[in-house]
């Protein structure tokens, strides 16, 4: 490994440290994704759609949190826009949007959600999922915004990279404030720790975002 390969790996791994991330992304991940833009864009697509009908979710389930809501509400409006920015980007370079495909990451996840507790025990785990997945998200823009070979789509990617940073940052701390620091203390470790198991078991896909 020359100097230059061990420095950008030690940047990866401060910015997945930072995230909280226990392991970061395969580096081939960017490699295989820019092969076929289409394919990841519309994953991409896909996943800006469904982080605003999560919160739209949220927002149903636990009205009464009120500050929640005032967060969540301009949340929904953003996840929005950017689906519909990056649908302008694929018709930008003539690509079509594909079908929404399965996805095995935030199943996975799902899976190691705490069942059957309290309404408040719920909206814990709705938001710390919530949160890993803003920060897996985040950790893959910034490495399209590094290293992927079409200049126009690293600017594109800075963007978002931003904007999941921000959004991981608000899950964890409504889940502070609702359920309190330790509690979510305790719990995000735990997910953190399942969800580099999850990075593992996954095959390494250049069509998936997660």
């Amino acid at each position: 490994m020359t100097t230059e390969q061990e420095q950008q790996l030690e940047q990866e791994l401060k910015s997945v440290q930072m995230l909280g991330l226990h392991l970061p992304t395969d580096p081939r991940w960017v490699n295989l994704a820019e092969k076929d833009l289409e394919e990841i864009l519309t994953d991409h697509a896909y996943c800006e759609q469904k982080a605003a009908t999560s919160c739209i979710s949220l927002i149903q389930q636990y009205p009464e949190k009120q500050d929640m809501v005032k967060e969540l509400a301009p949340i929904v409006t953003e996840e929005w826009g950017h689906f519909r920015a990056v649908l302008s980007e694929m018709e930008k370079r003539g690509l079509k949007l594909g079908r929404q495909r399965k996805d095995e990451y935030v199943n996975e996840l799902l899976k190691f959600q705490k069942k059957g507790g309290s309404r408040e025990e719920a909206l814990l785990e709705k938001l710390l999922v919530c949160a890993l997945i803003e920060a897996r998200s985040c950790e893959r823009f910034r490495l399209l915004s590094l290293y992927i070979n079409d200049k126009a789509l690293r600017g594109f990617y800075h963007k978002f990279m931003i904007s999941e940073a921000g959004h991981y940052r608000l899950f964890i701390d409504l889940a502070k404030q609702y359920a309190g620091e330790e509690k979510v203390k305790i719990r995000w470790q735990e997910y953190l720790t399942r969800e580099a198991e999850i990075m593992e078991e996954l095959e390494l896909r250049g069509d998936r975002m997660h």
